[in-house]
């Protein structure tokens, strides 16, 4: 694989994420209040996840990987950055359920719904009233694995 580089994106660059999202990924929306990361590859954006804040805490949403980048550990470099530089403690996502061990292998834990923040819980049943499989997770950094290291 090649090299990857990241970027937290500014928020004039989000037309160039709303693009990526418009045709890889349709419902995924970039909005200017967000925290964008994308990962490029030969000057090619080829990945996206933003953080949305929801009161004090942060939700990592819209992540997307190009189809042609997919199953070559990009969003696997890509979270791996996140760890690095972005996640803390009170992040948390909603997962696809066959999603739940990729996040898992970057720190996030599973969660009952019962367990979020009131505000993400009301976010989290409306998203699966409306049909998407969906399983709560909170980033963990104690349980991350690249915060092991001696």
């Amino acid at each position: 694989m090649s090299h990857l580089t990241f970027e937290t994106l500014d928020p004039i660059k989000l037309p160039l994420v709303s693009r990526l999202y418009k045709a890889h990924y349709p419902s995924g929306k970039a909005k200017k209040d967000e925290l964008t990361v994308v990962a490029y590859k030969e000057n090619k954006m080829v990945a996206v996840v933003r953080f949305r804040s929801v009161e004090h805490f942060r939700l990592l949403t819209g992540m997307l990987v190009i189809p042609e980048c997919r199953a070559q550990g990009v969003g696997h470099e890509l979270l791996n950055y996140c760890q690095q530089q972005i996640l803390k403690q009170d992040d948390f996502c909603f997962a696809y359920e066959h999603l739940e061990a990729f996040y898992a292998a970057h720190g996030f834990e599973t969660i009952a719904p019962f367990q979020l923040p009131n505000s993400l819980k009301m976010l989290y049943e409306r998203y699966v009233q409306s049909g998407k499989k969906l399983i709560a997770m909170k980033y963990s950094p104690l349980h991350s694995s690249s915060n092991n290291a001696p």
